[in-house]
């Protein structure tokens, strides 16, 4: 049999390197499925054939949502797809996520057979505008089999290259046709596959620049995000070099460490008050691959001297005004400007930015053992952290899930764990575990959700955790449930910003046994109600030889608060009080973080 346009597609996408596409199936890709499934039979019966794994989810934005984690865990491009209509339209959420946070994605949509376009046909979307924001790198439609290699070449090579979402829009009966040569001639393109990345440093008169900004300061804070990734090295490099503490936007939390002395911790909303003190006291700033979006949290304007590397242009003094912007990968330029550097000999900020670091770690643990009703959260991530197995990756969702993964859990250097970091969407945690998992089979892959994602969307993916997970050579994924019976960040946002009490109606939940809806799958499932009995639960699920749901049961009053709490928020929240139904709870919950944190230990 010829090969159709859609077994061109996938041999084309093996040939770039794609091994793994999460999807859901429909008419609308109808050929793209028939092409995949004859592609592993023919790998079944060929050991050398190629082959592309299909994963196939619940829902389509779930397919993005593992997209997107599967290029933030492996650096790779991540490959998803959805049929026509609705599943194009399901799918932008987890494509957002990527584009948010500058992850390399391609989506393959479907599309209504090309006769029907324009004729309010069923399910004809016009996809080139529904997918003109979120690809708007590169979105286009084939319309005939000649134009189908350049457009996939096009769609995988800016998306790698440019971090960036793509999209190719597939009608339906072109799925189907027979593919065809590219004539030499006329109105006719060539392309090939291939694309060997550079590492781009910027010119020598920009290091010395930012070499002399560096060099003059006496209280150096380093702010690294995503970007820093593969500069781990580098980046501790110059922070001795330069007595520096460094604090981590939460994309950038696996860079290094969070045991290191001089490392501060998260930043900002859900920062530690080392970081805060770090960027309040600092006379220079030298941000690298980060985009980190509440301006608030750096030194006021004027207080620092600052430089900033990035890859992107565009993201180049957005946040801060940066006196040097150096437009190149974080590894290789750190590499160049470190010999330009001058040790500073004078460790009294260094020294003072580890007292902070220690002061600001017992504070938290002393807000962690704070009694709480039933289970202070704080306490779920801080008895997980030395029960890591090394290699471990966690993933948390938005939320006060991600407050605790960002401030209490300490990742050791070799895992590796993440968020929706600027779109900050819900229900993101599990399918970013299945999406490590698949990416590393041999390796423990942790989901901390919220209650409120659970219900949206988790408990659907049990069924594909509960489907795939006899094929990973290390069966444990753990999904913890952070059951408080309440959308908790929503009511804190709504206390502190807004200055409105708890609206019932509209913030709590139901109380759903999720261990047991897990037992149901024939996956483990406990839940807990009791703070002595994180520990061993903990336990239970690390040595369980299935996946595992971990039901706990939180207090939705211990306060998700900030490192440092403005007159405005102090304000809003006493507003929200005087209105409160459950007034005593909450003040008593907020003041034990209040406490915990500023009082000494024993």
């Amino acid at each position: 049999m010829a090969d159709t346009v859609a077994d061109f597609i996938w041999k084309r996408l093996h040939h770039w390197g794609a091994r793994r596409v999460y999807g859901y199936p429909g008419d609308g890709i109808g050929g793209l499925v028939g092409a995949l499934h004859r592609m592993q039979k023919e790998a079944r019966d060929d050991a050398d054939a190629p082959c592309i794994d299909f994963v196939q989810v619940r829902h389509e934005e779930m397919a993005g949502l593992c997209a997107s984690a599967h290029a933030k865990f492996t650096g790779e491009v991540g490959l998803c797809m959805a049929t026509s209509g609705p599943g194009a339209i399901h799918l932008l959420n987890g494509l957002y996520d990527a584009k948010g946070d500058h992850m390399p994605v391609v989506a393959l949509v479907g599309q209504q057979a090309r006769s029907a376009m324009g004729a309010h046909y069923q399910q004809d979307v016009d996809l080139q505008s529904l997918l003109k924001d979120v690809a708007g790198a590169f979105v286009q439609t084939a319309t005939v089999p000649a134009q189908v290699p350049h457009l996939i070449d096009r769609a995988w090579r800016i998306a790698k290259g440019d971090r960036a979402v793509t999209a190719v829009i597939l009608p339906n009966d072109l799925q189907v046709e027979k593919m065809e040569d590219r004539p030499h001639e006329h109105f006719y393109v060539q392309s090939g596959v291939g694309l060997s990345m550079t590492n781009p440093v910027p010119g020598p008169d920009a290091l010395a620049a930012a070499a002399e900004v560096l060099n003059a300061g006496e209280k150096v804070a380093i702010l690294i995000g995503a970007g820093a990734k593969g500069a781990a090295a580098e980046v501790a490099q110059v922070a001795d070099v330069l007595g520096a503490g460094v604090a981590k936007a939460l994309l950038g939390k696996e860079v290094l460490p969070d045991a290191l002395p001089w490392v501060t911790g998260s930043m900002g909303l859900l920062g530690t008050p080392a970081s805060h003190e770090l960027m309040q006291g600092c006379d220079t700033l030298l941000m690298v691959g980060t985009g980190f979006p509440y301006a608030e949290f750096l030194p006021k304007a004027g207080q620092a001297r600052a430089v900033q590397i990035d890859l992107s242009a565009g993201m180049l003094g957005l946040r801060y005004p940066t006196e040097v912007n150096l437009l190149g990968d974080a590894a290789a330029t750190l590499r160049a400007l470190i010999p330009l550097l001058t040790r500073k000999e004078d460790r009294g900020w260094r020294d003072s930015v580890e007292t902070s670091v220690t002061r600001s770690r017992e504070a938290l643990a002393r807000a962690a053992d704070e009694k709480a009703d039933p289970i202070n959260p704080q306490r779920i991530t801080r008895e997980l952290t030395p029960r890591l197995p090394d290699g471990a990756i966690v993933s948390a969702d938005s939320g006060t899930t991600t407050v605790w993964w960002a401030r209490d859990l300490d990742l050791r250097e070799g895992m590796m764990g993440s968020v929706s970091g600027t779109l900050a969407t819900m229900g993101c945690a599990v399918p970013y575990a299945i999406a490590a998992k698949f990416a590393y089979p041999d390796r423990v892959s942790i989901a901390l959700a919220g209650d409120g994602a659970m219900q949206m969307n988790g408990m659907a993916e049990l069924i594909t955790i509960a489907r795939y997970w006899k094929t990973w050579a290390d069966p444990r994924l753990i999904v913890m449930v952070l059951n408080n019976r309440e959308l908790a960040f929503v009511t804190w946002e709504e206390r502190t910003q807004i200055g409105d009490p708890k609206y019932p109606s509209s913030q709590d939940l139901p109380d759903i046994p999720y261990g047991d809806v897990a037992k149901l799958m024939g996956l483990g499932g406990r839940r807990v109600e009791r703070p002595e009995d994180i520990g061993p639960a903990w336990d239970e699920a690390l040595a369980a030889d299935r996946p595992f749901v971990l039901d706990i049961l939180a207090d939705p009053n211990v306060a998700p608060l900030p490192p440092h709490i403005t007159l405005k928020q102090a304000r809003s929240f006493a507003n929200a009080l005087w209105a409160e139904e459950d007034r005593v709870g909450v003040v008593r919950g907020a003041a034990r973080q209040i406490v915990g944190r500023l009082l000494p230990g024993d």
